[in-house]
Formats: structure tokens, sequence, C-alpha cells
């Protein structure tokens, strides 16, 4: 049997759909600067239900990657994380095979919510699926940290403390479930001006506490030991230059949140709630501002979702 013929069985005819979801910071410490230059980071992350969907079919009569998008703004071309993330795969497994994605757009763009991100590890396990290569989380994992800081926690989701440069990801189980309110003001914040402002206005790195360290060594955490805990480094310098985050988190604690917190480098603000009404009575305060985009989300509860 040839190359070509073996790999034209081990492909699926069918297009694999992939639910990618947007996550959240429930807490987010930026430490010391590492000699790559990147940061090392502590974030406690979780998947929320507001997804992406990213459908791929391999076409056995061209060996391009061609890729579609519903959002006429985002670039379809190698500087877009989808495109670069089926170049990896492919590159890795050896295989030449024409690839079509097709890129539906939920998650609002430069939000601080991890959707080009999850895209990528979208992009990653619907490969994995539709050409039967049998990779482990491990194995996509480091297919995505190429790709982006984010990009690994995806493969572990739906909760997980992530360290080092992002490519540390040690799952955590999340009893029971919450509801999230996420506001996003309508414009963005860019990471690497968050972290300019950050590094400058800071005389030094505060060390991650012992409370932090402790629950990256658990297995299961509770709502309540994780919203104790909230925070985000970033909050100081981006409220300071955006005082309209600052009041819609105050807006979100004042609607009955459990806690409320700015998401990445923003410019998303998320409220936690303990159900679904409290979610909905507080997503009715921020939806008379035509200029917020507001969802209610239950927080996700299962890894990345492959339809096929």
């Amino acid at each position: 049997m040839t190359k070509d013929s073996s790999e034209s069985l081990a492909v699926s005819a069918s297009p694999v759909t992939v639910f990618a979801p947007a996550k959240i910071n429930l807490v987010l410490r930026i430490l010391d600067r590492r000699t790559d230059g990147f940061h090392n980071l502590w974030s406690l992350m979780q998947t929320v239900r507001l997804e992406d969907e990213v459908v791929i079919r391999i076409n056995q009569e061209h060996t391009d990657i061609r890729l579609r998008c519903d959002v006429p703004s985002l670039s379809v071309d190698h500087t877009n994380l989808v495109y670069r993330a089926a170049e990896a795969v492919l590159r890795r497994c050896e295989r030449r095979v024409g690839v079509e994605i097709v890129l539906i757009k939920r998650i609002p763009m430069g939000a601080g919510l991890g959707g080009g991100s999850s895209d990528a590890a979208a992009t990653i396990v619907g490969l994995d699926r539709a050409l039967s290569l049998g990779w482990s989380s491990a194995d996509m994992a480091q297919v995505g940290q190429a790709l982006g800081s984010d990009v690994p926690f995806f493969f572990f989701a739906p909760s997980a403390v992530v360290t080092g440069r992002g490519e540390q990801v040690h799952s955590v189980r999340m009893a029971e479930n919450r509801w999230v309110v996420l506001v996003n003001p309508g414009f963005s914040v860019e990471t690497k001006w968050a972290y300019q402002e950050l590094s400058s206005s800071r005389n030094q790195v505060r060390p991650l506490s012992d409370i932090h360290a402790a629950l990256g060594r658990e297995s299961g955490i509770s709502w309540e030991q994780a919203l104790e805990v909230a925070e985000n480094d970033f909050e100081a310098p981006v409220f300071g230059a955006h005082p309209s985050l600052q009041e819609i988190k105050q807006a979100l604690m004042a609607q009955g949140a459990e806690a409320a917190l700015l998401s990445g480098s923003g410019a998303t603000v998320f409220g936690i709630f303990r159900n679904e009404g409290e979610a909905r009575k507080a997503q009715v305060h921020f939806q008379i501002q035509p200029r917020l985009k507001v969802f209610v989300v239950v927080a996700s509860s299962g890894p990345l979702i492959v339809k096929s």
C-alpha cells in the first residue's frame, strides 16, 4: 500500500466540528520575567459556555489550507492562529492533505477571553480526529504551546491551574457550578501594552501567596475557595487607563455577583453568580447600555466538544 493510499484511508470523509469555549481567569498573577523575555504566570482558568465553532473538512484533491470566517475583518491567512495551528499539525504528522476550515465567531476578539487560543486548540483537536492521529492531550498541548500561552490550557479544560509561560497545566475539578455574566465594553486592550503598563507601574513583583500555591496542588477546588482568592494583576494598570471597566466591576458586585474580575488583560469584565436567575437580573442592568456586549453563560463542565 502506498503512503498516499494509506493516508486516504486514515482521514474522515465527514466534516468535524469542534466547539471552542471562551475562558475566564479566576486568578491571574504575573510573576517574574523569564530569560526568554516572557513572564512566568500563575492562573486558575475556567472555560465558559460561550463558544466559537471550528468546522474542519479534509479534501484529498488539493494540499492547501483554506480558511473562511464569518467575520470579514479577521484575517484568514498565516497570521490567523487557526491557520497556523493547522500548519503545525500537518508539519508534525508529516501529512500532505487539503484542509478546509470554517470559523464561526461568537467570542469577542481582543477581549481577554482566549477566543483565538481556543480556536487554535479546537483546530488541533479537530485535525487529530479528522486524520485519526490518536494524539494525547499532552501531545496536542505540545503543538499548541508554540502558538500562544493560553493554548495548552484548552486541552485540559474545563478548569486548570496554569503556570510557567502557560505550558504547565494542572487540571482541577471545580465542585458544583456557577453562572457567569460577561460584560464586554466594545473595545479591546492590547496584551503587549498591558504587560508594559504593569511592568512600569510596579516597583517589585509580589510573590505568589501560600494560599495560591496550595490551591495549585489540589485535585479539586470549591468555587468558594477560588472566589475568596480571586485577583488579577492587570486590573490596576488597565483600570487606571480605562475607568469604565472598574465601573463595570463595581456594578456587577452591586448586582449581587459573588466576585467580579477583569479577564486576562481585558477588556471583558465578568461576574460570578450562584444561579441563572441572579445572572439574568444582572444582565438586564447592563443591556440598557447599547455600547456593551453582555453574555450570560454557564461555566463549562467538560472538555472541548467534538462532533463528527
